[in-house]
């Protein structure tokens, strides 16, 4: 594969007498795998690092025997998805809050789990390094049980607009011609293993996303020997694409563009695959559990050192758990033979090669509640409680999240404009779409009384928001939510005042008087 510039395809890859998956995404899939792997914390069925250097020695076994897995890899992903939506953001029309626009985004959130996606996205991407979305228009049930069994579909089950992900190693884009970034069409390829009793059947489902339009086919797909590729430190299983087992079935969507969307966790502008946070720090994070083997393994051989000593004959009290050499009579003083592990040394490795870790991560070690040792560490994290200072000291993070936000930003409103299209498209919506805008929260906690006071003193203590933007921000809540919670706010104001009629201010006495000159 060519390093640089486009590549444009003359033959369709996903035809019968082609291989799977195509050869130029064999890398990017073993990479995928590999990523998972290390975020799952199982190191040890990927790299042998430390058996391998001392693998014609009789410490090879024990060192596997005593391999520590130290899963820094799930925290360092973890928390820049906490800070992404760990303060729900909220999704805007950019119109009334009654209208129909912004009635039917909130409703694309709600059904969709919208921030739960996302944040499971983040998650995955954060190893990846790519994560796609899809929008369809279907029942939101899977009814295929059903229809399997001659059942008919329930009448009150209605198709609506479905964001989803889409497993980002079943996914094989094609740029544009001269635009790395930009793509023209994107499959969408998974293997279905079909089992019987007697076997088990491997197809192909194959799904082309053009503008406009889905292609849907299924091939049957063949195994054989040597099907393996293990060039990118992960096995990598190959089929031949037999034959076509199905016609296949051309689906108008009626909207203009992709309804698949590319999330990369970091891009660059020559390549459309993003770069996860592990894949920089695969050999650090090997590293760390190396050592942490090693040290075990000292401290474990210093728990039971060989002795040497005269011969304990057959008889006495003496025991020994490990090995012992006898000594004869001219020899020196009995004792266990001990040598330098340089622990020390070793100790300060470890936290040297944590702390690059996180440094590399951009990802402050304190943020945890604790830090590993005592020098460079940073701080705690905790000397700080104003506000400028907190964001001050999570600055790295902060911007990494930032970066992460502006992929999630772009890929979830054009998601959330194209359930609009599909609505009316397919549905009974009756509005013109509006393209949505995502105000998003930075994660850190946030003093109200500060910011009460800082918009005080910008205002000339004039108010600066209205009672349904400070409910839908104060409590998370959306439009209708707020609204609810101020008609309530409203009866119960009617309830404690209650309501009189103006008349009783009159003054009696003023009215006597007219009555009496009258």
């Amino acid at each position: 594969m060519q390093e640089t510039g486009t590549v444009t395809y003359t033959y369709d890859a996903f035809k019968p007498g082609e291989q799977f998956p195509p050869a130029n995404a064999i890398e990017r899939i073993a990479k995928y795998r590999r990523m998972k792997k290390l975020y799952d914390g199982k190191q040890s069925e990927l790299y042998d690092r430390a058996t391998a250097l001392l693998k014609d020695t009789p410490h090879a076994k024990q060192l596997q025997s005593l391999y520590i897995a130290a899963n820094i890899a799930d925290i360092i992903v973890t928390k820049a998805s906490d800070l992404l939506v760990g303060e729900p953001p909220i999704f805007d029309s950019g119109l009334a809050d009654d209208t129909e626009q912004q009635f039917a985004i909130n409703s694309y959130v709600e059904e969709n789990d919208l921030v739960k996606l996302i944040h499971e996205s983040a998650l995955a991407n954060g190893y990846r390094g790519d994560s796609w979305i899809k929008v369809r228009y279907d029942y939101r049930q899977d009814y295929s049980a059903l229809t399997m069994r001659g059942l008919p579909i329930p009448d009150d089950a209605v198709m609506e607009p479905i964001i989803e992900h889409i497993a980002a190693d079943c996914v094989f884009p094609i740029t544009s011609d001269g635009n790395v970034k930009k793509f023209k069409s994107v499959v969408i390829a998974s293997v279905e293993w079909v089992v019987s009793k007697k076997e088990e059947t491997p197809y192909l489902n194959v799904e082309h996303h053009l503008p406009g339009y889905i292609i849907n086919e299924r091939y049957k797909l063949t195994t054989y020997e040597g099907g393996v590729d293990n060039k990118y430190g992960y096995p990598v299983q190959l089929f031949l694409i037999d034959k076509k087992v199905s016609d296949s079935e051309i689906v108008p969507t009626g909207v203009p563009h992709l309804l698949v969307h590319h999330i990369p966790y970091k891009s660059t502008d020559d390549q459309w695959e993003g770069k996860g946070t592990l894949e920089v720090l695969e050999t650090i994070l090997i590293a760390i559990n190396d050592r942490l083997a090693q040290l075990d393994y000292v401290l474990w051989k210093h728990s039971d050192p060989t002795a040497y000593g005269p011969e304990l004959g057959t008889h006495g009290n003496a025991r020994l758990t490990g090995a012992y050499i006898p000594l004869t009579a001219e020899d020196k003083t009995p004792g266990y033979m001990t040598w330098d592990g340089q622990l020390n040394s070793a100790f300060k490795e470890l936290e040297t090669l944590i702390g690059m870790a996180f440094q590399i991560a951009e990802t402050p070690q304190w943020l945890f509640g604790t830090v590993l040792g005592d020098q460079n560490a940073g701080g705690t994290g905790t000397s700080h409680t104003d506000g400028a200072a907190i964001k001050a000291r999570f600055m790295p993070i902060l911007t990494k999240v930032a970066r992460i936000r502006t992929h999630y930003d772009r890929a979830l409103r054009d998601a959330l404009y194209n359930c609009q299209l599909l609505d009316i498209a397919h549905g009974e919506a009756n509005f013109e779409a509006v393209y949505p805008v995502i105000h998003w929260q930075d994660g850190l906690p946030h003093s109200e009384k500060e910011q009460a006071e800082i918009m005080a003193i910008r205002t000339g203590n004039k108010p600066t928001i209205d009672v349904a933007t400070a409910i839908k921000r104060m409590d998370g809540v959306d439009d209708i939510q707020a609204t609810e919670i101020m008609t309530r706010i409203d009866a119960d104001t009617e309830r404690e005042v209650g309501t009189v009629d103006a008349s009783i201010f009159n003054d009696p006495y003023t009215e006597m008087d007219e009555g009496t000159d009258a």
